[in-house]
């Protein structure tokens, strides 16, 4: 499971339950089944209605994604394009096909292989930008439905709201206050569901698909530069450290600081 979204979970859990516990006289007050499915109900409703079949279909899969701690193996990727940019120098075709057999990148290995057959490099950049912007388009519209259930969930609780504020004033005439208070708690938890999915659930996941989108573009960017120096056949070592670039994780672009300089060094003698 993904580190930060179990510390997320728990946190959550810890947070809801120190409200029921310390801060109401009775926890099961704020259960209430009619209000929750106006809440859940609506927001599918309305979802189902805003996106395609297929589309909603994907939630659950999406869901697992951000439970899952995806790996994206981008070092491997940055090897395996310097590896191939040194094959490619020395024109040995023969050793860059047999590499090629072994990349588990599918858009690494398209990239490639139309550097091979003798594809134009604006060609082969076009291509591999459309597919990029493919990939962009699609994941932002996966992110955006979730931002949509954050909007719609607190709209069906203000719903809620207003279904127990009018059954609340069909008892006002019996002056009985336990009656009218039983209503009005009852009207005001479709409202807190609705916030509470919304902040803890709906957007916190759409947020955690934007920033997995962006990483894999800072990937799929890193194996386009790559693609383009092969086809440019330029010097594996000045193809090594451009890859690298990609990766590095800098604090200040001003000034390093001497941990990040050591570690540096360190992975130069390294490659």
């Amino acid at each position: 499971m993904n580190p930060s979204t179990l510390i997320g979970m728990v946190a959550g859990l810890l947070l809801l339950a120190a409200v029921l516990l310390f801060a109401a006289e009775n926890p099961a007050h704020y259960l209430n089944l009619p209000g929750l499915g106006i809440v859940v109900g609506g927001t599918l409703a309305a979802t189902f209605i805003s996106y395609p079949l297929r589309e909603v279909v994907r939630v659950l899969g999406l869901l697992g994604i951000v439970f899952r701690n995806e790996q994206l193996y981008t070092r491997d990727d940055m090897n395996e394009l310097a590896d191939i940019a040194r094959l490619w120098f020395r024109d040995d075709l023969r050793a860059v096909e047999r590499a090629l057999d072994q990349v588990r990148n599918p858009f690494l290995r398209t990239g490639v292989q139309l550097v091979i057959d003798g594809t134009p490099e604006q060609d082969i950049l076009d291509l591999l930008r459309w597919r990029i912007a493919r990939l962009r388009t699609r994941e932002h519209a996966e992110a955006q439905m979730f931002r949509s259930m954050a909007s719609f969930a607190p709209a069906f609780g203000m719903i809620g709201t207003l279904v127990g504020l009018i059954n609340m004033l069909f008892v006002l005439e019996t002056g009985d206050i336990t009656v009218i208070g039983q209503h009005m708690g009852v009207a005001l938890l479709t409202t807190f569901y609705g916030i509470l999915l919304a902040n803890l659930v709906f957007k916190p996941v759409a947020v955690k698909l934007e920033r997995r989108t962006e990483e894999r573009l800072i990937a799929m960017n890193m194996v386009l530069e790559g693609v383009a120096l092969i086809c440019q056949k330029r010097n594996p070592a000045f193809v090594r450290e451009t890859l690298r670039s990609f990766m590095a994780e800098y604090r200040d672009e001003i000034r390093e600081s001497p941990a990040v300089r050591s570690q540096r060094r360190r992975e130069a003698r390294r490659s």
